[in-house]
């Protein structure tokens, strides 16, 4: 006898060997027992997900001998007939051969007027429907909107929006879903036990993950490895028919990143090229490791999903999950995705796979920028045991940024922040329960600096005046510098806990903008006693309207700069 494809032979002949699509198959048996059928149907989804076959079945359910009925018996000549592509009442047209408007005309349309000759109805099975040209669905419009009693159309398709709104509108969608990694893999569990072939776990989840919801493309991969090895079939077996790359080799590049050997690099990407790997399916790959090992990150307990890995791939996984921080995992799928995209149009794939490997590293030394603003300083491989915030998008992680400069110095102004002094041992201080107010001050700044030197040169160097009286503490800042008093405020809490720390009490901050202050760059560069009162007041009023441009303002609050002079274009 000769050999039938797996695919064929496993298809389903009745609504509940439909796998994973229960929302479908309930419906249509639910409108088959009320007798509440429409003229027409659309069966849309990806492909291999049982689009045509839920038509066959439904076909046989309206013709079969006792139907309707939602459960036909497969035995009669209709339901044998339809099953094998046969019925003459059964019509199946593919849309890509008969895409003109004349061979609809002579296929569908002319013959509605013709009852069935044996079958209850008259059955137009349209596969790929959105392949038909435009005029081909206007002469079909009609048919559908009004067909004789004895007519059903059952439409299937991959591209539901290439079909018109006024064909839609005028049928019942159904659309079906890709399947589940595990309905696949019991699936296919289910065939390989029929079929009499041993096959191990690892296989059946490589082929099961392969086919990418499609059940029809998994057991056309099985039939092909069953073709290569029938017995004992095992995850090397199907890798190396199918060219799928194995976990095992994801483990091994996942693992020297992380140990961040560039040279190893090389002939780990010299060992996938020999073993004849597509460079884009191993990105494809181990873009999906990734996923899967942020899920792990995420949820701990997914570990144990067949899904994410077998029993024999957990330990690996979790002890790569303890390697990779969140954002290193995000970073490293929006790298591996690229390179994919990359691979397919080099000139020099290998070249561009191995650049793609050392760029991972190097990845994996970046921190996340509000580590840097925040004072943090953690290595990657401390990074790795976090589980912190990613990046806000758009806020790209930096390296780390050497040790900040001391601050600028203070203002000529008896006013001005002080030079931050050394922070004073507990035992140099006074007795007293107060500490002079000025001490307090000098304290608190030098506190800062240490310990958030980012924080104090962006925003306390900025400060107009720090003044200490009784328990509270007060910032004053430019009426110009709103960003930087949002920032303290922020801190808020942080700083009236260093206060608390120095002086052994209740400390309180606040945060006030200066009352007519004069602009810092007049106190620095006071206008010369030759230049009338007139001209000095029209510079003070040009400084202050450049101060309250935003750009301007955001480039004083960033870098600290101050304006030296202000000139009036016309």
């Amino acid at each position: 006898m000769s050999h039938i494809a797996l695919a064929r032979k496993w298809r389903p002949q009745q609504f509940e060997d439909v796998i994973g699509q229960r929302g479908v198959v309930e419906t249509l048996r639910n409108a088959i027992a009320s007798d509440r059928l429409a003229q027409s149907f659309i069966f849309a989804g990806p492909r291999g997900v049982g689009k045509t076959t839920t038509a066959r079945i439904l076909a046989r359910a309206l013709n079969c001998v006792n139907g309707p009925t939602p459960d036909p018996c497969g035995q009669c000549d209709a339901c044998r007939e339809i099953a094998e592509g046969r019925d003459v009442d059964v019509m199946e047209i593919d849309g890509a051969t008969y895409t003109g408007v004349d061979a609809v005309r002579e296929v569908i349309v002319e013959p509605l007027s013709i009852a069935p000759m044996r079958n209850r109805y008259k059955i137009f099975i349209i596969d790929e429907v959105h392949r038909l040209s435009k005029n081909a669905f206007d002469a079909l419009l009609k048919s559908i909107e009004e067909p004789p009693p004895y007519v059903k159309f059952m439409m299937a398709t991959t591209e539901m929006d290439s079909v018109p709104d006024t064909i839609l509108s005028r049928s019942q969608v159904f659309e079906l879903k890709a399947l589940p990694f595990s309905a696949i893999r019991d699936q296919l569990r289910g065939v390989t036990t029929q079929e009499g072939v041993a096959m191990d776990d690892a296989a059946l989840a490589l082929v099961a993950r392969s086919a990418e919801g499609s059940m029809r493309d998994a057991l056309s991969a099985l039939d092909q490895v069953l073709a290569f090895t029938s017995q004992d079939v095992t995850a090397a077996d199907v890798s190396t028919v199918l060219g799928l790359v194995g976990r095992d080799v994801q483990f091994d590049t996942a693992e020297t990143v992380a140990r961040e050997d560039a040279a190893a690099v090389f002939a780990l990407a010299g060992t996938i090229i020999e073993a004849g790997f597509d460079l884009r399916t191993v990105c494809r790959e181990l873009a999906r490791l990734m996923r899967d090992l942020m899920v792990i990150r995420i949820d701990p307990a997914r570990l144990e999903d067949p899904e994410i890995a077998s029993e024999g791939e957990r330990e690996r996984m979790r002890a790569l999950a303890e390697q990779y921080s969140r954002e290193d995992l995000m970073r490293a799928f929006d790298l591996l995705t690229a390179a994919q995209r990359d691979i397919r149009t080099s000139s020099q794939p290998r070249h561009t796979f191995e650049m793609a490997l050392l760029k991972w590293i190097h990845l994996r030394k970046l921190t996340p920028i509000e580590e840097l603003i925040s004072g943090g300083s953690s290595s990657p491989s401390m990074r790795a045991g976090q589980t912190s915030r990613p990046p806000a998008p758009g806020r790209p992680a930096v390296r780390p940024a050497p040790p900040s400069p001391p601050a600028r110095p203070s203002r000529p102004s008896s006013s001005s922040t002080p030079s931050p002094a050394p922070r004073p041992a507990a035992a140099s201080r006074p007795a007293a329960s107060s500490p002079p107010p000025a001490s307090v001050k000098a304290s608190l700044l030098a506190s800062i600096r240490e310990a958030n030197k980012s924080f104090f040169g962006m925003v306390i160097a900025q400060v107009q005046t720090v003044e200490v009286e009784g328990d509270g503490i007060t910032f004053t800042f430019a009426p110009a510098h709103k960003n930087l008093r949002g920032q303290l405020e922020a801190k808020r809490a942080w700083i009236e806990s260093l206060a608390h720390s120095l002086t052994g009490r209740k400390m309180t901050v606040s945060v006030k903008e200066a009352d007519g202050a004069a602009p810092v760059s007049q106190a620095r560069n006071p206008a010369p006693a030759a230049v009338p009162a007139a001209d000095a007041g029209r510079q003070a009023s040009l400084r202050a309207r450049a101060k309250a441009e935003p750009a301007v303002q955001n480039v004083l609050d960033v870098f600290g700069g101050e304006i030296e002079d202000v000139e009036e274009t016309k």
